[in-house]
């Protein structure tokens, strides 16, 4: 007997549910066709389901993302960075409580104590004619992040690699959630032959029909939710091994539209700034936001971030304001509104030298205008690169704090984690450094702005 076996997945959907109603009625007459045939079928998300960025998932702490995978009826997924290092350890602890499928995260554990129910190495699921399939998962490594939220995150490849090895003897196949990106997915194929495919995320690639690496097919399908994918597996019962793996993947915006989809949207909307319709405090004027130069706002964020480090010196681009703030009563939507990004602040020691290295790259003229994607950045444009307590004289000398700086001193930046990724100062990514996590930027104006405004 030859089964045929459908594999639903989705990835990196950040909180974009723009296709999301339209996406799941597709996918749910897809699998109950299949049914009818006999044939068994299966869904999976690959990670950064949730975003911050929007308002309902921030209102609810993802735990609205989990109720719409329950409600789609998802059956296993894997956690990506979003879910795991833009909550604090409570909130991620307690994600997946009423989650309806399984999750597997081989590589993620608490520092202490004993690891969330939810937190498993793998999966395993039965078809109605007995085959099984393993399915195992692993997120990306970022043991600076994860060690400040107080869990132990291991090189996933590894811990994959050890969780197939428990797995091989017990199943018929061996499927992988990976949130590691495209290169990771591909050493992992050439190390791992025993998995027969790769779901890949986190690096938002995008194979139509996807791509056969030493026998191991890998996929994709990108970001925000433009695209399903559809993995069809044939198993021979009498041979018992896997016979063909044929990718397809589903463009949503094709999809028919459905009833009330635009409402959905909305709602959701709604819903979110309802729970964050909660005053922070009271402004007695407005406070204007520029992208091209210093604003009122930044200069508040500016003496709130150095008290919240207690750093020498401050730097960050304008525009990660993507607002003002109103005169009169402010609530958690209006920052929110204003400073979307899952960032966090980041203390980094620079010799004198180092420093005023930061100021001459600062005026890189191309940065501006940057259309800035990813890193955490939720804006649309860079900004102006704005630095404040560090400058240089007419004698090119570097002024720290209002004093010529010793060159050979260390000192204190209060910055942006997006900085430290080797991006735009590549020395950042080696130096010495201290993330301020669980806390977002609008966290930070949340607690300190009232007292500077």
């Amino acid at each position: 007997m030859i089964e045929t076996i459908h594999f639903f997945h989705t990835n990196d959907i950040h909180s974009h549910f723009e296709y999301w109603p339209r996406m799941q009625y597709y996918i749910k007459e897809q699998r109950l066709t299949y049914a009818k045939l006999g044939e068994p079928s299966f869904l999976f998300d690959i990670g950064d389901h949730l975003d911050r960025s929007n308002i309902y998932t921030e209102a609810t702490l993802g735990k609205g993302n989990v109720e719409l995978l329950n409600e789609a009826q998802y059956d296993v997924v894997t956690i990506g960075n979003n879910e795991g290092i833009t909550l604090t350890h409570e909130d991620l602890y307690h994600l997946y409580d009423e989650a309806k499928f399984d999750v597997v995260v081989a590589n993620l554990h608490v520092k202490s104590g004993v690891n969330p129910n939810w937190i498993k190495p793998y999966a395993i699921l039965t078809t109605k004619y007995g085959t099984k399939i393993g399915v195992v998962g692993a997120t990306a490594s970022f043991p600076a992040f994860y060690d400040e939220l107080n869990w132990n995150i291991t090189e996933p490849i590894e811990a994959i690699k050890h969780a197939v090895n428990e797995l091989k003897d017990q199943v018929n196949m061996i499927l992988c959630l990976s949130h590691l990106g495209i290169s990771n997915d591909e050493l992992l194929a050439k190390e791992c032959p025993d998995i027969d495919v790769i779901f890949g995320s986190h690096t938002h690639h995008l194979f139509l029909e996807g791509k056969l690496v030493d026998h191991v097919l890998l996929t994709g399908c990108g970001k925000f939710g433009i695209y399903t994918g559809h993995l069809q597996v044939q198993y021979d019962h009498q041979k018992r091994r896997v016979i063909k793996k044929k990718e397809n993947v589903i463009e949503n915006a094709l999809l028919p539209e459905i009833e009330k989809e635009g409402t959905f949207i909305e709602s959701l909307a709604l819903k979110g700034k309802e729970l964050l319709n909660q005053p922070v405090f009271r402004t007695s004027k407005s406070y204007n936001k520029e992208w091209f130069h210093h604003s009122n706002l930044s200069r508040v964020f500016e003496k709130c971030l150095i008290e919240f480090t207690d750093a020498d010196c401050a730097m960050f681009n304008a525009g990660i304001f993507l607002g003002g703030l109103k005169k009169g009563i402010v609530t958690k939507y209006d920052i929110h509104k204003i400073l979307p990004h899952p960032i966090n602040a980041c203390v980094i020691e620079l010799s004198g030298e180092e420093l005023k290295e930061v100021l001459l790259l600062s005026e890189n003229e191309d940065w501006p205008l940057l259309e800035l994607k990813g890193l955490g950045f939720r804006g649309t444009i860079f900004g102006k690169l704005l630095t404040y307590h560090f400058s240089l004289n007419d004698d090119n000398e570097l002024i720290v704090k209002g004093q010529k700086a010793d060159l050979n001193q260390t000192y204190r930046l209060a910055t942006l984690d997006m900085y430290t990724f080797g991006y735009f100062f590549p020395s950042f990514k080696e130096a010495k450094k201290k993330y301020y996590l669980p806390l977002f930027l609008r966290d930070i104006l949340s607690e300190y702005g009232e007292k500077y405004l």
